[in-house]
């Protein structure tokens, strides 16, 4: 796992763009850096803006380490298909992404967290690696002695994100279900993401 040196908010700021959505990001308020008081950005060039990309795209997941995000990067490659696709396929199908869609946990950060404690069973087995890739028809469940946790329940009960139709869930029981690996256009991004971009970055 990848140390995440810097808060979600200074991500967000850093990025300049409200990465997951929140109510609480400043840049709800104010829209540039940390350390820029308001200074006008240069426009990027193209190495500039695919590398935003990249980052935007790998800090959207928990600011996945590098050397992990290009390993899923070269198995997209490996793939057949549309390299950028098969990457968001590949990010979707995290095993801590799918506990965030599925709303056991509020962020991204703490679905990392809660797998890696042991929370959280595949196919009634106990799972606790966050880049597991989960195959479609995997049953993921939050473990019975953990429903009660104050992060799982105030997750579970809030509005602020729905769960896309790529996974059925059931907050009743807190089990949820892999329907099928997702396409760029099913996945709920709060910001636009350009995995093209990114293809483009590593391919230079």
């Amino acid at each position: 796992m990848s140390k995440r040196q810097n808060s979600k908010h200074k991500i967000d700021r850093r990025l300049g763009v409200n990465l997951w959505g929140r109510p609480k990001s400043p840049l709800n308020n104010r829209e540039y850096g940390p350390g820029q008081h308001g200074q006008r950005r240069k426009k990027p060039t193209d190495f500039g803006t695919q590398l935003m990309s990249k980052q935007k795209l790998k800090g959207y997941y928990g600011n996945i380490g590098e050397k992990q995000f290009r390993r899923l990067f070269d198995e997209a490659v490996r793939r057949k298909g549309d390299t950028g696709e098969n990457l968001i396929g590949l990010l979707e199908r995290r095993l801590d992404t799918v506990v965030y869609r599925l709303k056991f946990v509020p962020t991204v950060f703490a679905a990392r967290q809660i797998v890696n404690h042991g929370h959280i069973l595949v196919n009634g087995k106990r799972v606790n690696i966050p880049s597991y890739q989960v195959k479609e028809g995997d049953v993921i469940e939050v473990k019975e002695k953990s429903r009660e946790l104050p992060v799982v329940l105030g997750a579970v009960s809030s509005s602020e994100r729905d769960v896309p139709d790529y996974l059925e869930v059931d907050h009743g029981s807190m089990k949820g279900k892999l329907i099928r690996s997702p396409a760029l256009a099913d996945v709920p991004y709060p910001v636009q993401m350009e995995p093209n971009l990114v293809v483009e970055f590593y391919s230079r």
